[in-house]
């Protein structure tokens, strides 16, 4: 596989029936943990289906609020986020004024990092009219720590008892909010093969480690986010080259794709942190070097 003339990528992984078929490192090895950036948040929706299943979480329906306890929104806040639910932010489609794409919102992640209460910080957003697709890691966060109280346990303990240790995933690292909650904003650090073998988990419906209706669901568009483009919980869902993909993606880069008709997936690790052109490297990569050989 030819992998220059796509910047700082680091990994790619590619493994079709189960086999893996390509394997290239620029940087590091098969054993060196990945910062994932916001992959992470698709691994938050991976916990929660498990959350559900084990009776943690009422569902998709259940109020924010009441899993976040003791926590409260600023005084007279309206009825809409009173009533916020744990669906609105799976689908990036809440009532909070939160967008990362733009960067005079008040909700814009850049605002939140350096506050000392990330939690605080998503709780006196202020709302917006619609319910359209808006980017928003503070809601993220948000849906992170209720879920870490719903489970009553650091969340890094339970997935990796849940999720990873199932999977033979042995190294995670997670990042901390100010606070000391489990951090599901981005920075989760695997392997690229741990990305991998994620990525076959939902391949193959859950493997009765994730619930199969859980997975299903979690890869129906729940919102649009432009012509090409849709969402699940917290995966993204577009068709490359002809070819229907859901994945979680990352700052520089950062993807983990799943094409289940061509039952592959493929794992691209990266540093094109600060390009603006990050996402475009990885999508012509995905296009020309793995794609393109098969059709």
């Amino acid at each position: 596989m030819e992998l220059t003339g796509y910047g700082a990528i680091t990994s790619v992984v590619v493994a079709r029936a189960g086999e893996i078929v390509a394997e290239d490192y620029l940087s590091g090895d098969a054993d060196s943990l990945r910062d994932t950036r916001s992959c992470t948040k698709t691994v938050l929706g991976m916990l929660l289906g498990q959350a559900i299943e084990r009776g943690l979480v009422a569902g998709v329906d259940a109020r924010v609020l009441d899993l976040l306890g003791g926590a409260q929104f600023a005084a007279g806040a309206s009825q809409a986020k009173q009533a916020l639910k744990v669906g609105e932010l799976l689908t990036m489609s809440s009532c909070l004024d939160c967008n990362d794409w733009d960067d005079s919102s008040p909700g814009n992640e850049e605002l939140m990092y350096p506050q000392g209460d990330w939690l605080q910080f998503a709780l006196d957003l202020p709302v917006r009219s619609g319910r359209s697709f808006s980017y928003c890691t503070a809601g993220v966060v948000m849906l992170g720590i209720a879920l870490e109280r719903a489970v009553g346990e650091p969340l890094s303990r339970f997935a990796q008892r849940e999720l990873f240790g199932p999977l033979g995933i042995d190294r995670a690292v997670w990042q901390q909010t100010p606070r000391g909650q489990t951090s599901t904003a981005g920075g989760l650090r695997l392997t690229s093969r741990a990305l991998l073998a994620l990525g076959e988990l939902y391949l193959n419906g859950g493997r009765e480690i994730v619930p199969a209706a859980w997975v299903t669901e979690s890869l129906r568009a729940h919102s649009r986010i432009d012509d090409e483009t849709s969402y699940g919980y917290l995966w993204w869902l577009r068709s490359f080259a002809g070819a229907r993909s859901f994945y979680m993606t990352g700052m520089g880069g950062n993807r983990m794709h799943v094409f289940p008709e061509l039952e592959t997936v493929v794992v691209i690790t990266s540093e094109n942190f600060g390009r603006r052109d990050a996402h475009a490297l990885s999508d012509r990569l995905l296009l020309e070097q793995v794609l393109a050989p098969w059709q």
